[in-house]
């Protein structure tokens, strides 16, 4: 019993950039946040291409059925919609942060202004 104690495991130093033990906690947390918002904006425009194309090929295959054609032009509206909506977001925090004087994207800042 007393031979597990005395096993030495080593050091989990994680992975990729969040398992770099360099910096603070909060830098990991910042590139974590930036990578987040980075990752859902990236996906937003992947889903508004897959949108578009989708609703393209139903306006072309629709031959004239009215419910088709509805149904590829609503795709593509709310494809557009909700690129339009990540846009705006993004701009409307930052333009919150800029009225504010903060930077709210970059919480690594953000932070260290809060520290005494």
């Amino acid at each position: 019993m007393t031979k597990l104690i005395a096993l030495d495991f080593g050091v989990f130093h994680g992975i990729g950039p969040l398992g770099n033990n360099v910096g603070s906690g909060i830098d990991i947390f910042s590139t974590f946040i930036s990578s987040a918002v980075g990752l859902m904006t990236l996906i937003a425009i992947i889903w508004f291409v897959f949108s578009f194309i989708t609703g393209a090929i139903g306006i072309i295959t629709s031959g004239g059925d009215k419910n088709g054609l509805e149904s590829a032009k609503k795709k593509i509206t709310t494809g557009i919609v909700g690129l339009v909506v990540t846009i705006l977001a993004i701009f409307i925090i930052r333009l919150i942060g800029f009225l504010l004087g903060i930077d709210i994207l970059n919480i690594g800042s953000l932070f260290s202004k809060i520290q005494l």
